[in-house]
């Protein structure tokens, strides 16, 4: 079973946005796929609820109250959706169960220099030491062409991080998660402008650089 985790210890980065749309996009492609909200807020299972029934089935864990005891066994790919503010003991945990790790980022200072901070935990976590799981960055919910945007790609560069792509702030994905659905559910001349956006962050995770050696 391949294990996602998509954290940040800054609140409002879209985490769940993104661990509905990953866990989306591979139920597209036909693997059984769980999605582990540890988040009390339950985003996640709630978007799950809403899930309609002739979309490809993902089964719900809610890590915040049992962990990944009921996570089912036959899941080819597990997404967790990790709560925010995940620190020391938590987010050693979180970390234990991760080949992958997604760490969303907004285009402001305060989200820019908060990441800085949690990469650097992150990066002092002896799963991250020792090679033993890979971190991916993503700018999320940016604007094109504004200058706080070209600050953030900028930052995202410079960092001792993989930096995969930038997704646009779309009403695609409020639209989309307001039906229990992700963007890969949606038609292609809707959502096509999306899709090219993420489509070096699936690369990215289909491949063995997202992955330990």
């Amino acid at each position: 079973m391949r294990h996602i985790v998509v954290m940040n210890a800054k609140g409002g980065c879209g985490k769940s946005t993104l661990a509905t749309n990953i866990a989306s996009y591979f139920a597209s492609e036909d693997y059984a796929v769980a999605l582990a909200d540890y988040d009390p807020q339950r985003s996640s299972l709630d978007w799950l609820e809403r899930r309609p029934a002739d979309r490809p089935e993902i089964a719900g864990v809610a890590g915040f109250e049992d962990g990944l005891r009921r996570a089912p066994r036959s899941a080819e790919y597990l997404i967790i959706d990790a709560p925010a503010r995940s620190h020391d003991k938590e987010l050693n945990e979180l970390v234990r169960h991760a080949e992958t790790i997604i760490v969303p980022v907004l285009p402001s200072t305060i989200d820019m220099q908060a990441t800085d901070r949690f990469i650097t935990e992150l990066k002092g976590v002896s799963k991250i030491e020792r090679k033993e799981a890979k971190i991916g960055l993503v700018a999320n919910r940016v604007r094109e062409n504004t200058l706080i945007f070209e600050e953030l790609d900028e930052h995202l560069t410079a960092m001792r991080v993989p930096y995969i792509t930038a997704l646009r702030e779309a009403q695609n994905y409020v639209r989309s998660y307001t039906r229990g659905l992700g963007i890969f559910d949606l038609p292609e001349y809707l959502a096509w402008p999306d899709w090219e956006q993420w489509d070096p962050l699936v690369k990215w995770l289909r491949s063995k650089r997202s992955q330990p050696a």
